[in-house]
């Protein structure tokens, strides 16, 4: 008779897979995509540990450094670094430290690209064990192995937020809190938090729509989510709709443009706040199709266009919108903390490369907008040069434009420490930059 008992998943597994996926993010692959090749059964459990891995990448390089000052091959320094991420800090390791050795050694004697280097690696990871201490104190002088970030980022913050750069860096580390948009047609956030009571789910208000959940858990199991009732959206990003509608006539349709438009979750949230014509707008048609579920979840509707924002004359029918949304493509460097690979992917020449890209966006935006009419610029981003530099380049070259009251940067919180950074009452949130620009008569 067969065992019909769900057999676990041996560990070195994990840790292969996990190594995997660190050598496809070294490669320039994004998280999201190396993630999406691992297996079914192994994902969730893989994810776990690789997101632990690249909040501690910096800190496991420096020590594999100290271990073999001589790189080894790119597949055996990725599970190395693998092993030295998990086990380095003994508060946070999601093993005892001898079975991650050991389930390391493991996978690597299972793998033909590292299986020469098991012996290798068993030295490295043994030695660590012996002089942990000291090998953690010959690393705490090195930036990045104590900020888990990359020289470069860590030297901008600190030029840009001399007085916040240290909590910024220590946020990012930390996981970042799942909250959700109410769908102001079916629900309010009173009733719904007392929804979430019911069904022993812990959530707290964040901003007029927004609850955030005491713990994350799957939307299937969120009381509403496939009814519409609710969307998976951080705080900040709620503020987006409200303020491009803010100061519009409630019984006037407003035609509105959401350029760069996918997933879709501000273009709902427009949908769930005013009855308008909209028109969402993405270059990429996959992206698109996400917009159109999204939207047919929640039971709204828009106008869902393929197209390049930064080109009008292929997409556009010539006639002004009272309202364009730019949710502008950026570094993301605001929501390290739910994509801890962006660090790592991102180079420095990355940021002067994308503000080219915003700027040549807002110019081409700009003329489709009605006089007294309003453009919401925003990007998750927290370096000046994709908010306040960009915004005021812009102000500069465009006498018409008036920037109205903006929340500017929102940076994400830290109140661990009793100081918090200045800032909305928005909760726990990631960080985001919001500018609202008027069209003004010549």
């Amino acid at each position: 008779m067969l065992n019909s008992q769900v057999q676990p998943i041996p560990l070195w597994r994990q840790l292969q897979s996990v190594a995997a996926v660190v050598l496809a993010i070294r490669a320039g692959v994004s998280g999201t995509a190396a993630l999406a090749d691992v297996s079914a059964e192994l994902r969730p459990g893989v994810q776990a540990l690789t997101f632990q891995v690249l909040r501690s990448l910096g800190r496991a390089q420096a020590l594999r450094q100290q271990l073999a000052n001589r790189a080894p091959s790119p597949a055996v320094d990725a599970l190395l670094c693998t092993a030295l991420a998990l086990t380095w800090s003994e508060a946070d390791a999601p093993y005892d430290a001898f079975t991650l050795v050991n389930q390391t050694v493991e996978a690597s004697k299972k793998d033909k690209s590292t299986r020469a280097q098991s012996a290798f690696i068993n030295a490295c990871l043994r030695r660590f064990l012996r002089e942990r201490q000291t090998l953690l104190a010959a690393t705490d002088a090195d930036p990045v192995a104590r900020w888990n970030h990359p020289a470069w980022w860590i030297d901008r913050l600190q030029k840009e937020w001399p007085k916040h750069w240290q909590e910024i860096l220590l946020t990012s580390n930390r996981q970042a809190p799942m909250s959700l948009r109410v769908n102001a047609r079916r629900s309010a956030t009173l009733p719904y938090l007392q929804t979430l009571a019911a069904a022993g789910v812990g959530a707290v208000a964040c901003g007029p729509c927004g609850v955030t959940l005491e713990r994350a858990r799957p939307v299937l199991q969120l009381p509403g989510f496939t009814d519409g009732v609710v969307s998976v959206q951080d705080a900040a990003a709620q503020l987006a709709a409200p303020l491009l509608l803010s100061g519009s006539q409630a019984d006037m349709p407003l035609r509105v443009l959401d350029a760069c438009a996918a997933p879709g979750g501000k273009t709902a949230h427009l949908l769930e706040m005013a009855d308008c014509q909209l028109t969402a707008l993405d270059v990429d048609p996959l992206r698109c199709q996400s917009i159109r579920e999204t939207l047919e979840r929640l039971g709204l509707q828009a106008n869902v266009l393929t197209g390049d924002a930064a080109a009008p004359g292929t997409w556009w029918d010539g006639h002004l919108f009272d309202a364009i949304l730019l949710d502008a493509p950026c570094s993301a460097s605001g929501i390290v903390r739910r994509h801890p690979d962006i660090r790592w992917l991102r180079r420095e020449s990355d940021i002067a490369q994308l503000a080219l890209v915003q700027a040549r966006l807002l110019k081409a935006l700009w003329p489709l907008l009605k006089p007294q009419g309003r453009l919401l610029y925003c990007t998750c981003s927290i370096f000046r040069a994709e908010g306040e530099n960009q915004i005021q380049t812009f102000l500069a070259h465009n006498t018409q434009a008036a920037l109205l009251p903006s929340p500017g940067h929102l940076m994400p919180l830290d109140r661990t420490n009793g100081e918090s950074l200045p800032d909305n009452p928005m909760g726990d949130h990631d960080g985001f930059y919001y500018a609202l620009l008027e069209k003004r008569t010549p």
